[in-house]
């Protein structure tokens, strides 16, 4: 299945029939099984690269693999945002992304890992006939991951319900996500750039949380910074509050006209950091 994926070279492709369903069901419910026999908080060692979005952006994907690295030869951590509803041929492309991505995360369990989006849902409400099958996948996933007990990694961001990691060790898969609270806001909540605290988010929600309540959570659990995804961006990845959060986003060209790259956080065995970018494709 791997190989016919990364075989696909063009849109009219992706129109074909393959994979049938019952395959597809085979991988989701294999891919579900590895899931469920992880923590929701991954605790990772370094080296790995850090992606963010792909937005169901399928052939850039391939484009990903082939300039940073093909699972098995790199360690891989994904921060959701998988697949996108917006964008045209997304359901298509959403899917094969989704697939390659599980299909990976089958064969190299220890060394390809996948934390939970907040765009699942509502691309997998456009796919009817497989809706349950992808929901229960995506209930599936780790929420969070912690690399060389250094680096906290997340789709969204924090939360005023998060005291202790442990409230995310205990949150218990299969999961929904709930319209607000701890969950809810691990993977809506964004950084703020006008409060140093908490402001609430009226469009989903959620939370803006500030650099004081980045720098409390930092020194309360000995972490040196923590990294997230969630939005686009025009380099691919963002700082905030002097280096201690960064946003990473894998899509490039994600709107029309935007031009903007996609970036790939490169986590050294001494946790040292750079970025590796992916042009868009012209």
């Amino acid at each position: 299945m791997i190989s016919q994926l990364l075989n696909i070279t063009s849109i009219d492709e992706l129109q074909s029939p393959v994979p049938r369903n019952s395959e597809i069901r085979y991988i989701c419910h294999a891919a579900r099984e590895v899931l469920l026999a992880e923590p929701s908080l991954l605790e990772l060692a370094a080296p790995v690269k850090i992606v963010g979005d792909v937005r169901g952006q399928f052939f850039d994907l391939l484009r990903l693999f082939g300039q940073f690295g093909y699972p098995g030869a790199v360690n891989y951590l994904f921060l959701g945002g998988f697949v996108s509803d917006i964008r045209p041929h997304s359901v298509k492309q959403g899917f094969n992304t989704l697939l390659l991505l599980l299909c990976f995360k089958i064969k190299y369990p220890k060394n390809f890992f996948l934390l939970r989006g907040n765009h699942e849902f509502a691309w997998a409400s456009r796919v009817s006939h497989m809706w349950s099958t992808l929901i229960d996948v995506f209930n599936s996933l780790p929420i969070a991951a912690i690399i060389g007990s250094k680096i906290f990694c997340v789709h969204g961001g924090l939360s005023p319900s998060l005291s202790s990691l442990d409230d995310i060790r205990n949150i218990q898969g299969p999961t929904e996500v709930p319209e607000s609270g701890l969950l809810h806001d691990l993977l809506w909540s964004n950084p703020s750039e006008s409060s140093p605290d908490w402001e609430r988010d009226g469009h989903n929600l959620s939370y803006h949380f500030g650099n004081r309540v980045i720098d409390r959570f930092l020194n309360q659990h000995d972490l040196a910074f923590m990294c997230r995804a969630h939005v686009a961006l025009h380099r691919g990845y963002k700082f905030w509050n002097g280096r201690k959060l960064v946003s990473i986003f894998s899509a490039p060209m994600y709107r029309e006209g935007s031009n903007n790259r996609g970036a790939c956080m490169v986590v050294s065995e001494d946790l040292s950091c750079n970025f590796e970018l992916l042009k868009p494709d012209k």
